[in-house]
């Protein structure tokens, strides 16, 4: 592979992580003025900015003829959204979830993905499907503003202090503006290196974009959410990787096949497995969010155990390595069946806790 790959996809990752900080930083300023609460604020503000990478991204790759990548880099995204994002952050500090996220956002991020992966069935995300993603996710954003604004003279509690002064709208404005800039220009580098970095490997574009890809655009994402975590605004973290999924399908995978002249070709092994994977993560959030509403350090473990594993699937399935069977055996018929059972055995008692509660 040329150096000038490298330095391609190098400088594509810090041109990403540097618009989406001045993107986030600008936006959520304006949020503020706007009276939007907290968790509103890291569904949609903070969500949508640390995901413009992958909006950038998949568009490009799109509009380059790339399906692979940009249909790799919304679910791999996605993916690793949940299992790695959330579970660092809850193993660095366990993560208290909202009620709102539990009732109303993680069975939306559900709902969307099984929508999703209905219209990837017959082997194509055409321009309707992307126009119907598109608008979903139109519809779910002003919902999400709608119910969070603040009522007049009501404080938050969870953002205490005086709003930022108005008079320093125009930088915030100037700082969105530049990061959508860095935004555009890195996407391009970025696809350019991943392209070459797949072709010098010897693998397809779907799995860098399931892998590389996914995790480069998704540094924004680990930056907000361990760092919240760490600060304790429980809210922004967990919403932004729930707003970031929802986002990813909607709007990043909308955008990407309403654009493309074609539409985006689903790959079968995409529909076979990564569709299926995103799909039992999102589902996998709802027994974890309900014990206790709040993701304890062994859940993030757990979570961060089943990517490492995920991604070591995806590599043995791309070489055709000989020990693929055996791994194949091992999480069907003993990992995955544990962990379904212990899921299940610790949301019967936090149900039971409740009930005796009341």
């Amino acid at each position: 592979m040329s150096p000038a790959a490298v330095l391609a996809a190098v400088g594509g990752l810090a041109a990403l992580v540097g618009g989406a900080e001045l993107l986030v930083r600008g936006a959520s300023q304006l949020s503020e003025r706007l009276g939007i609460t907290p968790l509103v604020v890291g569904l949609t503000v903070v969500a949508y900015g640390t995901s413009a990478p992958e909006l950038a991204v998949s568009i490009r790759a799109s509009l380059a003829g790339r399906p692979g990548l940009a249909l790799g880099n919304a679910l791999g995204s996605n993916i690793f959204n949940i299992l790695l994002i959330l579970g660092l952050a809850s193993v660095l500090a366990p993560l208290v979830v909202s009620r709102q996220l539990v009732r109303v956002d993680v069975p939306i991020m559900i709902g969307v993905t099984a929508l999703t992966y209905v219209l990837a069935l017959d082997g194509r995300l055409g321009r309707p499907d992307g126009l119907l993603l598109l608008g979903c996710g139109c519809a779910y954003t002003a919902g999400q503003i709608l119910a969070g604004r603040r009522r007049t003279g009501s404080p938050d509690p969870d953002q205490p202090g005086p709003a930022p002064p108005a008079n320093r709208w125009p930088v915030d404005v100037a700082r969105v503006l530049l990061g959508l800039g860095m935004l555009v220009v890195g996407a391009g580098w970025l696809v350019v290196g991943a392209v070459a970095l797949a072709r010098w490997m010897g693998v397809g574009e779907t799995l860098i974009g399931l892998t590389v890809v996914a995790a480069g655009t998704s540094l924004p994402e680990v930056a907000t959410t361990v760092v919240a975590g760490l600060r304790g605004a429980r809210d922004l973290a967990t919403g932004n990787v729930i707003g970031s999924s929802v986002f990813n399908l909607l709007i990043v995978l909308g955008a990407a096949a309403a654009l493309s002249p074609g539409g985006l070709v689903v790959p079968t092994h995409a529909l076979h497995f990564d569709f299926p994977v995103a799909l039992a993560v999102a589902f996998a959030c709802l027994p974890i969010f309900f014990t206790g509403h709040r993701i304890a350090r062994w859940e993030g473990a757990l979570f961060l155990a089943y990517y490492v594993a995920y991604v070591l699937y995806l590599f043995l399935s791309a070489g055709s390595h000989a020990s693929l069977p055996a791994f194949r055996r091992a999480m069907l018929v003993y990992v995955i069946p544990l962990t379904a059972v212990t899921l299940a055995t610790v949301t019967l008692r936090s149900l039971r806790r409740g009930d005796e509660r009341r």
